[in-house]
């Protein structure tokens, strides 16, 4: 689950990690009194202004309706709710987004860090993540902070700094040195780094998060260490054991489709094609949109209703699949392992009964328990859907389809 940046900042101030304080706005007066607090608690005259949205590359993204940056810098307080405006409502495309954007309903007011002193500011990249292959999380850091990381990671590989935390043990202190060493700080500029680095795991390894990116890490003109970013995705499995981060989900921010089915315990994600699928097992998703591929389609979406599928599942499978308007035909791709395939069938009969006038083909590829037994019932249940026992029958019936839509 993601979380905005503002609510990724409060998570990280409350392990110990040094943020850049900021308040949330909704409106351009509130963009104001946020920007009247800041200069009371902090001192600061200068604001930054940044749109709340669940993507990166903000600061290069536009604001359709005004031509705004997504992240802007006021000089004077009296700058701050026009700017606001600017960005508040509007639509923000960023290389993230896609061409249609996401809306902004809040902004970040934040203080400015990069204010004149002993040394100049230098920023850094850092990353918290699993790493699968290894069973470890691994510490990410490089000093091309400000930049995406794959774009430093293709150019200038060799400065990519990896740590690998065996999680039994947890991060040892000469592990954090040895990052802020290959950072290139001395001084008080490393004694900070190293406790930056310290709670931040500490945060990412308490909150059961799945990723921590802190893009930019700042090192201030005065050798403070400070998060100017902050983007938190937490795992989804283990928000039971942390009913305070589960309220920062902003549904808003995700896809309708998806959230409906996640009311109703379906796993999906929308993708661009034209054929929906439905299936029971994530494997059997992987080798159903290839198989799909192999036909001449494209997978729609990825749609597992799980081992204990029935009809209630299967009609509201059909319904989000059904939502998209790309979709040109359906392709159920069923294992009767768990459950049985003449189950199946009939879930898919009262479903489409249910639903009423579904105007794409169905196909329903059922192998398993029971198999020969819902090839029946799909065959002599009068609806327009077709049967197919082998993957292969299934994937010459997609080609089928689609040739003749």
């Amino acid at each position: 689950m993601n979380i905005h940046e503002y609510q990724a900042k409060e998570v990280l101030k409350g392990y110990g990690v040094k943020i850049q304080e900021g308040i949330v706005a909704e409106t351009p007066e509130a963009a104001l009194e946020a920007a009247k607090q800041l200069n009371a608690e902090t001192g600061t005259s200068w604001y930054v202004i940044k749109a709340q949205i669940h993507a990166g590359g903000r600061g290069k993204g536009k604001i359709q309706q005004t031509d705004s940056n997504g992240v802007v810098l006021a000089k004077k307080l009296d700058e701050v709710p026009e700017k606001a405006k600017n960005i508040l409502g509007g639509t923000l495309v960023t290389h993230q987004t896609g061409p249609e954007g996401k809306n902004v309903s809040k902004v970040l007011v934040a203080q400015d860090v990069y204010y004149p002193g002993d040394s100049e500011p230098k920023e850094y990249y850092l990353s918290i993540l699993l790493d699968r292959a290894k069973g470890c999380n691994v510490i990410m850091a490089s000093t091309e902070g400000g930049m995406d990381i794959e774009e430093v990671a293709e150019k200038t590989p060799e400065k990519i700094i990896k740590e690998w935390i065996d999680p039994k043990v947890g991060l040892q202190g000469f592990q954090a040195r040895k990052v802020a060493f290959a950072l290139g700080l001395s001084g008080n500029a490393l004694k900070e780094m190293v406790k930056f680095i310290s709670a931040l795991y500490k945060a990412y390894d308490a909150t059961d998060s799945s990723q921590f990116e802190i893009n930019p890490v700042l090192k201030t003109s005065d050798d403070q260490i400070l998060a100017v970013d902050a983007k938190v995705n937490l795992d989804d499995n283990a928000l039971y054991r942390h009913r305070d981060l589960a309220e920062l989900r902003d549904l808003s921010e995700e896809d309708p489709l998806e959230v409906e089915a996640g009311k109703s315990d379906l796993n999906y994600v929308k993708l661009d094609g034209n054929v929906g699928c439905m299936v029971n097992g994530a494997g059997l998703a992987m080798a159903t949109m290839d198989m799909i591929k192999l036909s001449g389609g494209e997978p729609a979406n990825f749609l597992d209703v799980g081992g204990g599928a029935n009809a209630t599942t299967v009609e509201a499978g059909f319904r989000i699949i059904l939502k998209d308007p790309n979709v040109k035909a359906i392709l159920i791709n069923v294992f009767g392992g768990i459950v049985r395939c003449d189950r199946i069938a009939s879930g898919v009969v009262e479903a489409y009964k249910s639903i009423g006038d579904i105007r794409v083909p169905i196909i329903v590829r059922l192998q398993g328990t029971n198999a020969e037994e819902g090839a029946k019932i799909i065959d002599e249940s009068g609806l327009k859907v077709s049967s197919a026992i082998t993957l292969k029958e299934a994937a010459e019936k997609v080609q089928e389809v689609l040739k003749n839509a």
